[in-house]
């Protein structure tokens, strides 16, 4: 794989930190600006949002830019917002920081996932794919925890610093990476807008994309609820929230690059003896959450189920949106926000029924059976993986 994709996954790391690294932050927060804990828990709600309607609406916008221009501008953007999150005393600003850095996250990450696609063969975009988002399953097994050590020793605009500092030599590295293409060449090629955006009329690009979504649903669902299954359920002390949460990263990462390496030749594969699987092991997780020793053998499995599984759906959306070279990115990138901003929503209604702490686990479940089941029309074409079907 090329050099310049491990330069845009340090990138994928740093904004994949400031996603997630809120989880530990919200109390201290909340403390800070003299808000409740509910209404500092709006900032996560205020990204996940700005990711879903930003990644459409900002590569539109930037579609006709080179590149790495546009990288750069994202990255620096994405950065300045930070800088200004740690610096404020208002929680009205913070909350607008983190639009802005969603937006220019969504921005970043649509036309860097359509960029590594032009970086490689085009029978490769899935190992592509896999290299790119190591960078977010990196941020979840050292970033994110580190960003919480540093938050719980320092508060937590020493996080924010960090995060704008972690944006510089990602920045370094796209500009010395990324080639430049000349400004007349980039306005000159591919299709107009208006034919890209036709192309989300392709009844298989859309249930792909439903696909993508709902899976990543499944995954953080849990992801966002697995602090009280290992203090209340399992019994374990809340240090040992930071060790399952590594762990759930440590799987999505062997996940995502496994699947990297079947993604473009054998899709069928990894979804056919995947998805099953993943059906199994949200449910079979809930049962056997109070035996620790399972716990974190299962939090494992299906960490690397989930990526591995997303990240392949997420490589057929790029291929199914072939006909939109610019925005296929963003289609990816709304799938994925979808899925990761319903998730939570949807898991979290299960807290108050008899269920309770596991009530997430059985929701994504649920979720991943609704995906199997929403995905039994394209069995024919993603089960066998044949790609005069799949990739045409």
């Amino acid at each position: 794989m090329p050099l310049p994709l491990y330069l845009l996954a340090m990138a994928v790391f740093a904004m994949g930190t400031s996603e997630f690294m809120l989880a530990g932050l919200l109390p201290d927060i909340a403390s800070g600006l003299d808000v409740t804990v509910g209404t500092a828990g709006m900032l996560t709600s205020a990204f996940a949002i700005g990711m879903i309607v930003g990644a459409p609406l900002v590569a539109g916008l930037a579609r006709n830019w080179p590149a790495r221009t546009s990288l750069l501008g994202f990255v620096f953007v994405f950065s300045a917002a930070h800088a200004v999150g740690a610096g404020t005393t208002s929680f009205p600003v913070l909350f607008a920081t983190r639009v802005v850095a969603a937006l220019a996250n969504a921005g970043f990450l649509a036309v860097a996932l359509t960029t590594a696609a032009t970086l490689v063969s085009p029978d490769k975009k899935g190992r592509a794919l896999a290299v790119l988002l190591s960078g977010t399953t990196v941020a979840t097994i050292v970033g994110v925890p580190g960003g919480s050590v540093l938050g719980t020793l320092l508060g937590w605009r020493a996080t924010f610093w960090a995060v704008t500092a972690l944006c510089l030599p990602a920045a370094l590295g796209i500009l010395k990476g990324i080639p430049a293409r000349p400004e007349k060449e980039v306005a000159a090629g591919g299709p107009a807008l208006r034919a890209e955006l036709a192309q989300l009329r392709n009844p298989r690009l859309l249930l792909v994309m439903l696909l993508g979504a709902l899976v990543n649903a499944a995954t953080f669902g849990s992801f966002t609820f697995l602090a009280p299954v290992v203090t209340d359920t399992a019994g374990l002390d809340k240090l040992w929230i930071s060790v399952v949460l590594v762990l759930f990263g440590a799987g999505s990462f062997v996940g995502v690059t496994l699947a990297g390496r079947l993604s473009d030749q054998r899709p069928g594969m990894v979804l056919a003896a995947g998805g099953p699987l993943l059906l199994i092991g949200w449910p079979a997780l809930a049962v056997l959450a109070d035996k620790p020793v399972a716990l974190l053998t299962l939090v494992f499995v299906q960490g690397a189920l989930s990526f591995a599984l997303g990240s392949t759906l997420i490589t057929r959306v790029l291929y199914e949106a072939a006909g939109a070279p610019t925005m296929a990115g963003s289609y990816a990138t709304a799938a994925l926000n979808v899925g990761a901003a319903g998730g939570p929503l949807i898991a979290g209604t299960t807290l108050s029924t008899a269920a309770g702490a596991l009530g997430p686990l059985w929701a994504s479940g649920l979720l991943v059976l609704v995906a199997l089941l929403a995905g039994y029309p394209l069995r024919g074409v993603i089960v066998t993986g044949r790609r005069d079907e799949v990739l045409q």
